[in-house]
């Protein structure tokens, strides 16, 4: 209980300082730095990167990056320059998608292609999206990554899209619904929200029911030679 994870901890975070931290911090710094060269090109573009950003990995690099942009510039908005707060307000809402679409689609939408503990995990993933916690989809995400991300890529993408195109504006870094006061453009804010949502628990439903994973060998099916042997006998 205490030897193994001390020894973990130390061998992990000397991977990451010694090996890994180094190209890591280079991917991110190369990332923010795009986003930069981004800031003057079309708003709807930007809202669909930075939508899909958020929705890549979860709360992970890439995800952080995104929304460590969006918090930087706040400093920078102001009466005359409403643009960062245009791309805060579509990272928190790109944000909000991915858990609200897995709670759509498992308690609502298509219940039976979950499992009973993903359905419980879809419960306390609304109230999780609301709030602006994107890492309420991980759960279903490690289940099943092939089919969650893509959906969840998508509906984010969506809301970024509709949020920058619309103007709306967050002067909160995080939040969710819970800073509708610190929110330009309310009604905006949840109409960019609803259809990612709606989109990612579509689609997701849409791949769950027509591509389907190869059911993993069973114990019990496997069944060697000796046995097929004695069966005949």
């Amino acid at each position: 209980v205490v030897i193994i994870p001390l020894f973990a901890s130390i061998i992990a975070s000397g991977l990451m300082l010694l090996v890994l931290g180094g190209p890591i911090a280079w991917v991110m710094t190369q990332l923010t730095a795009w986003l930069n060269s981004l800031s003057g090109a079309s708003a709807i573009l930007l809202g669909i990167i930075l939508g899909l950003m958020m929705a890549f990995d979860l709360g992970g690099p890439v995800n952080k990056v995104a929304y460590a942009f969006a918090v930087a510039g706040l400093g920078a908005g102001s009466a005359t320059n409403v643009v960062p707060f245009e791309i805060m307000a579509a990272v928190m809402a790109a944000g909000m998608v991915p858990p609200l679409a897995l709670a759509l689609a498992s308690t609502v939408l298509y219940r039976k292609g979950f499992t009973k503990p993903e359905r419980e995990n879809g419960k306390a993933a609304w109230l999780l999206g609301a709030s602006f916690i994107s890492e309420g989809a991980i759960p279903f995400a490690a289940a099943d990554p092939l089919r969650v991300i893509p959906a969840s890529m998508i509906g984010a993408a969506v809301t970024g899209a509709i949020s920058m195109a619309a103007g709306v504006t967050s002067r909160a870094p995080h939040g969710g619904i819970f800073v509708f006061f610190a929110i330009g453009d309310v009604a905006m804010f949840i109409v960019a929200i609803l259809a990612g949502t709606v989109v990612s628990a579509l689609v997701l439903v849409g791949l769950k029911k027509w591509v389907r994973r190869a059911p993993a060998a069973s114990e019990d099916a496997v069944v060697t030679a000796d046995e097929r042997v004695a069966v005949a006998v």
